[in-house]
């Protein structure tokens, strides 16, 4: 195996690049390759996947003394490039902690975001930005996230509410507001000290106030989750070796959660649905990555056109929708511009769909990852075809982006297009995933 087991990113330069991917996992061999052809991307550095096999036949305590000084010397590469020290109480430097695997294998292993907080650091951060809501917002987020990724404060079963879940409905009850967002600052500092002491409670451990003990308990916590349940059956699925194994990448973390003029989302080179060659996504203002898809928040759309076309789904006047659900694209136009530029040149770098993760702070964009987007069969193989036909792959290759598997979904019966349109609509809601509902007498899909 490779000697080097950390490859560092940033500043336009990198350490590896796309083709790199069985080493690097995908998300990091992308952060690369996005840094050398001048995508913005915070600094970072990737532990290799082959540290994540070491890890399961050596175990933690061996691995951990093997990439200690290259993971020291990785964040002090960071430290250089961000202007910021880890750990710092006056000018402190936070990361986030991702899993990537070399086959995309979304919401299947664990992330950790804002670590390198503690009760003093918070306090710097606060002044450092002259934001002390958003700096204990992230403050109660990382102890959230950390106690339940790495600390193990889960639900004990699958009817139970998220213990956090529940201490944060409990406090929002108390003035009776609805959203986070509308939590203030002493209930966000409340929520920290109410986070912790369940999470002593109910593991018997203190929460971890070093921060270099809180990075080495989230990289192992990732390499930990390539065998969580989901994981190991999404590998069975997809036919995914375990020897494959996870990179871990750390990342300077950059924040959607600075004010109104700060937002994160995630997008789409096209359609992933029906394949239409259309640029679409959500995002939220005063936001992290998490929140898009918990559902706590509605997200907006990126472009107008899919905010029109989302309001005429939901049954929402224009009046309502330009007010209270604007686009990206009406919001933030010149943010928009340049997402928008961006996306273009990804999809035509790698000449497939994108699927891309992105934060806006306080008016900079920022891009998270970008891969290779999953999509239906009928998508499959109109994006294919488009793509042939634009000059962008060759008929080899549509063939190959063809999976036999996939091909299986346009036999499928599938409604009317006449009948659908005069149907009468009994309610509505967000898509989310393909699925079917039983009843007595039919199985409807």
């Amino acid at each position: 195996m490779s000697e080097k087991r950390v490859y560092t990113f940033g500043n336009g330069k990198a350490e590896g690049r796309a083709e790199m991917r069985n080493l690097l996992g995908g998300k990091g061999a992308n952060l690369a390759e996005m840094n050398l052809i001048g995508v913005p991307v915070p600094p970072g550095f990737t532990i290799t996947t082959d540290v994540c096999n070491e890890y399961f036949e050596k175990g933690k305590d061996d691995v951990v003394a093997l990439l200690k000084s290259e993971v020291e010397k990785s964040v002090k590469h960071i430290e250089k490039l961000m202007g910021a020290k880890f750990g710092d109480p006056i000018n402190p430097l936070l990361v986030s902690v991702r899993s990537g695997a070399r086959a995309s294998m979304p919401g299947m292993m664990d992330t950790i975001l804002n670590l390198g907080l503690n009760d003093t650091v918070v306090i710097g951060l606060a002044q450092k930005t002259g934001n002390e809501r958003f700096a204990y917002d992230s403050y109660r987020r990382f102890v959230q996230m950390y106690g339940d990724v790495v600390m193990g404060m889960k639900p004990e079963n699958k009817e139970d509410i998220d213990p956090f879940e529940a201490i944060i409905q409990q406090v929002k009850a108390q003035r009776g507001i609805k959203l986070d967002n509308e939590m203030n600052v002493d209930e966000l500092k409340q929520l920290v000290v109410l986070f912790k002491q369940a999470i002593q409670e109910r593991t018997g451990m203190k929460f971890p106030t070093d921060p270099m003990e809180q990075l080495w308990g989230a990289i192992c916590a990732v390499f930990d989750s390539w065998m969580n349940d989901r994981a190991i059956l999404y590998r069975k699925m997809e036919g995914i070796p375990q020897e494959w194994g996870t990179a871990v990448t750390v990342m300077a973390m950059v924040f959607g959660n600075m004010g109104d003029t700060s937002a994160t989302g995630v997008c789409f080179s096209r359609d992933a649905a029906t394949g239409e060659n259309i640029f679409n996504g959500e995002y939220l203002i005063n936001a992290q990555g998490e929140d898009v898809v918990a559902g706590i928040r509605t997200p907006q759309q990126i472009t107008k056109e899919g905010s029109l076309r989302w309001a005429k789904l939901q049954g929402i006047s224009e009046e309502v929708r330009a007010k209270k659900y604007p686009s990206m694209e009406e919001n933030m136009p010149e943010i928009f511009q340049e997402l928008n530029a961006l996306q273009d040149k990804l999809e035509k770098h790698y000449h497939d769909m994108q699927d891309m993760e992105f934060t806006v702070q306080e008016g900079k964009l920022w891009f998270l990852q970008t891969r290779n987007g999953k999509r239906t069969g009928t998508a499959m193989v109109k994006i294919a075809m488009d793509l042939l036909h634009e000059g962008e792959i060759d008929e080899k290759t549509a063939l190959k982006r063809c999976e036999p598997g996939k091909l299986d979904e346009l036999l499928h019966p599938v409604f009317d297009k006449e009948a659908l349109a005069g149907a009468k609509v009994l309610t509505r809601g967000l898509l989310g995933i393909a699925g079917c509902c039983l009843r007595s007498d039919r199985l409807l899909r």
